[in-house]
Formats: C-alpha cells, structure tokens, sequence
C-alpha cells in the first residue's frame, strides 16, 4: 500500500489501483502518474479565456489538460475530462519539453494548465513550467487550489499566474457540493498573494441559490480584501446546468451585475462577470478616476489606455497587473 501526499486526501492506495483522482497509480509499489506525457488534445486560446485579465492581455495562449481531478464537485462544468475514467482520451504525447517548443513555433508566450485539475498531474506540470522557463515562456494555472501545504511550493514555484476556483464561502457548501474542505483552498490563496510572486486572479461559480447569497458574498469579498488585498481580481461567472445539477437553472446575468456591486462595494478594486455577454462588466476600470483603461468585447481587447509603467494614462494611479511582456 501507499500514500500519496499531494492533495489533502491522502489516499492510501493498493497495488494495481488509482487514488480518488484517478490518474495517481500504485504500479509495482511505486507512486506513478499515468497521465505523464499525454494529454487530451491542444489549443491556442485568448489568455482572457482562462480567464485571466490582468496578465498581459491581448496575448495567445497553448491550453491543455489531462483527465481526472481530486475534487467531487456535483456541478462540475468539465465533466467530461474531470470525471473521465478513459485513459484513451490522452490521445496527444507531448513530452513537456515539446510542449514548450510548441509554444515558441505557434508565437504563445504563456502555456496553460488547465481543462482539468492541474495538481493531479502535478509532476507533468511541473516539469513543463520548468521547459518552458528556460525558453522565456510563461506558465499559467487554473486549479481549485486543493494541494497539500507541504507541496504548495514545489507546485506553484515554476509558474507565473494563476487563476483559483474559489467555489463558495461556506464549509458546508465544499463539503457537500466538492467533498473537500474551504480552509485549505483559503491557505493556499494566502500562500500565492502573500508567500510568492506568482499573478494571481479568482473566479468564483455563481450557482442560483447555492452560494449566492448577499451574506455569502460579502463575506467572500471582506475576506480577500482583507487577507489578499483589494487588487485581487474576482471574476463572477454564469454557471449552466451540468453534470448532477441538471436541475438549477443558469445564473441570471443580474446575478453577476449584483454580485459585481456587492464586491466593489466591498472595496475589490478589478471585479468582472464571466461566462455572458458583458463587455462593461468586463472591462477594467482605474481605481482612482474611474476611467476605462482596458476595454473588453468578449475575448477582444479593443483598447488598452495603460503605459509602460503599469499606470493609468489619465491619472497615473497604478494598475496591478503583468500587463507587457
């Protein structure tokens, strides 16, 4: 039997069996990752789309993902690849480093981990951040931030930006909607904003009735503000039915458009709605003279009014962001 101690479930896994993710293998009493190596297919996407706004917008990047993940989210908008049990849908070898040169040959300056959960394939990540680095290539994360504290590092070290799922504000939600716990999704948005210098965004799943509560919100808001800082981006996204909540409608865009108030209300600085058509809930905003500095029509950036010292060009108040490469 053995452990694995990436994730907080720590499963103890038997000879010939996987751990809860699926993908983490115990192969002749030896640890392995059967995704190492294969993934379910690539592409060239907006770096919006992940979504990240404030990390050099405008720019390409190469996405893929594997199968499997170590949450049990019952809504889970990715099923088809988080809950997938068919290694036969990692139908592209490429080697981290062939990933990397791919990147370069195809003029993406960022490379994605993403589609599915990225710590369950850790080892895979990893060591593509670290090809990709050595070619000037960016790395970027979207996870639900489930990891163990003692892997934070070795995880998050070798990449640039990040954007954590952050599904509610309560315990109860993640324990009976996610199977896990909110605490260490918290320790580690702590971790990335406070302990590294990785970009860090978070979206937040809007789901009728379920975590979208004016309680809930505020309280989700006070709390980055206070412990990530107002400049943390917050993306509010629509969710659609899917998965085993085929029964709760799709958010109402007034949902976001509320949710949106609530956290600039709450004192966030940069809070955009997700998954509708909203190019001013999308577009980015000074802090100070409230002018539109980065203007957003879906995934196109039509004008951007920031210099080259990150300032706004109207007020010169400073804009966080990774905004040139």
């Amino acid at each position: 039997m053995l452990t694995c101690d990436l994730c907080p479930r720590r499963c103890t896994i038997a000879p010939g069996h996987s751990g809860y993710c699926f993908v983490r293998r115990n192969r002749d009493d030896k640890l392995v990752l059967a995704a190492y190596g294969k993934n379910g297919g690539m592409a060239v996407d907006p770096i919006e789309k992940k979504p990240l706004y404030h990390f050099h917008p405008g720019t390409k990047v190469l996405s893929f993902g594997t199968i499997g993940c170590n949450l049990g989210c019952t809504f889970c908008q990715n099923w088809s690849t988080s809950k997938s049990r068919d290694l036969g849908l990692l139908h592209v070898e490429a080697s981290p480093q062939r990933i990397a040169e791919l990147a370069v040959e195809h003029d993406c300056p960022s490379v994605a981990f993403t589609y599915n959960e990225p710590i369950v394939w850790a080892e895979y990540a990893v060591d593509t951040a670290l090809e990709c680095r050595k070619r000037g290539v960016k790395t970027v994360c979207v996870s639900a931030g489930y990891v163990s504290p003692h892997k934070r590092e070795w995880f998050f070290g070798p990449m640039d930006a990040a954007n954590i799922d952050l599904k509610a504000f309560t315990e109860r939600f993640y324990k009976e909607k996610c199977g896990i716990d909110l605490e260490t999704v918290k320790e580690t948005l702590r971790y990335l904003a406070k302990e590294t210098k990785i970009w860090l965004e978070i979206t937040t799943l809007l789901i009728p009735g379920e975590n979208d509560s004016d309680e809930e919100l505020t309280a989700l808001c006070r709390w980055i503000r206070k412990e990530l800082g107002a400049e943390i981006p917050l993306h509010f996204s629509a969710f659609h039915p899917s998965y085993k909540e085929n029964g709760i409608p799709p958010t109402p865009p007034a949902t976001l458009f509320h949710a949106r108030e609530i956290a600039q209300k709450c004192g966030l600085c940069y809070v955009y709605t997700g998954n509708i058509l909203d190019p001013a809930g999308q577009s980015t905003y000074c802090p100070q003279c409230h002018q539109t500095v980065v203007f957003r029509n879906g995934y196109t950036i039509e004008e951007i009014a920031i210099d080259e010292e990150s300032c706004c060009k109207f007020c010169g108040q400073s804009i966080a962001g990774r905004w040139f490469l």
